[in-house]
């Protein structure tokens, strides 16, 4: 499947470093179970099936992590099992910084534990090198600097064990700090219908940089990892109406428009709500429909 084909190419391509990927991707956290990070452990069967589906339907863009995984589940390993020998075209994006022993307990890794990490995903993920590895920053160290976490990713980007490196979870200065070490070919950071004001500030940057912004938690907003549920934004239910669309189709459709190298993983573990996040790529608001879902000083892009 290359990025040109399927509907999850309706919203065009965007390039991550030298990779060029369909603008909708799919995030793994909610395949393992009914949970992120636990749960029911999902039906292993199914979710395989799910990842067979979204690059049928064109993503070739998937977003995991050695620590997504439920009491049964990893999410690396039914990737591996679903789309292993990887199509041509398939880009696989990583995370490290956080992880999690067998028992499921957090921990944050030391510098010299991230060639572990990484080497953790190439094991589960049956790669020989990484495609693109994001440093994932610890709420924690929001204001502080990442320069020795990124520095060691960097080497082992020198090493050949990873081609391209991003960063999530960060300020414009830790972005700044990162791309003084090494080329950096993405950003990760929660964004989407009512982001703070920063945020979006960070997105116009990296697209002046030509770097993808790919946002997580756009479809469950203040959610996050408990998703969207609960009561949703007035606005956004009014807009999915009149269109006759889901919330979520309106929410991702949203966040594409805020600019050509938006990115967008929607996660799911639902083979109907995979085909529907897929379609969103195709969905077109106004610049109206944009502004009634934008803070007034915003609008459109």
């Amino acid at each position: 499947m290359t990025s040109s084909t399927g509907p999850a190419a309706a919203a065009g391509t965007w390039r991550l470093g030298d990779l060029t990927v369909n603008r909708v991707g799919f995030g793994a956290m909610r395949l393992t179970g009914s949970a992120a990070f636990g749960g029911v452990p999902s039906d292993r069967d199914r979710s395989i099936g799910l990842l067979r589906r979204a690059v049928e339907l064109g993503v070739d863009h998937i977003d995991t992590a050695a620590y997504y995984f439920s009491s049964l589940r990893s999410a690396n390993e039914l990737i591996n099992r679903a789309l292993a020998p990887y199509p041509d075209g398939l880009v696989i994006a990583t995370k490290v910084w956080p992880g999690r022993d067998p028992s499921g307990r957090w921990r944050w890794a030391e510098p010299q534990e991230l060639r572990g990490q990484v080497e953790e995903n190439l094991r589960q993920l049956g790669r020989d090198h990484l495609d693109v590895v994001n440093l994932r920053v610890p709420p924690s160290r929001r204001d502080g600097s990442i320069a020795e976490h990124f520095g060691a990713l960097a080497e082992l980007r020198e090493a050949g064990l990873v081609r391209h490196l991003g960063v999530s979870n960060v300020t414009p200065g830790q972005l700044a700090e990162a791309q003084a070490i090494a080329p950096v070919v993405c950003v990760q950071n929660a964004y989407g219908v009512g982001a703070p004001a920063g945020e979006q500030e960070l997105l116009r940057a990296c697209g002046e940089q030509g770097v993808a912004f790919v946002p997580f938690f756009s479809i469950a907003g203040a959610g996050r990892e408990a998703g969207a549920g609960g009561a949703e934004d007035a606005r956004v239910l009014a807009l999915a109406r009149e269109r006759g669309v889901t919330p979520a189709q309106v929410r991702l459709a949203w966040t594409l428009h805020q600019g050509p190298h938006v990115l967008v993983i929607p996660g799911t573990g639902d083979p109907d709500h995979l085909a529907a996040n897929v379609a969103a790529g195709a969905l077109r608001l106004s610049e109206e429909e944009v502004a009634r879902l934008s803070p007034p000083d915003r609008g459109g892009r």
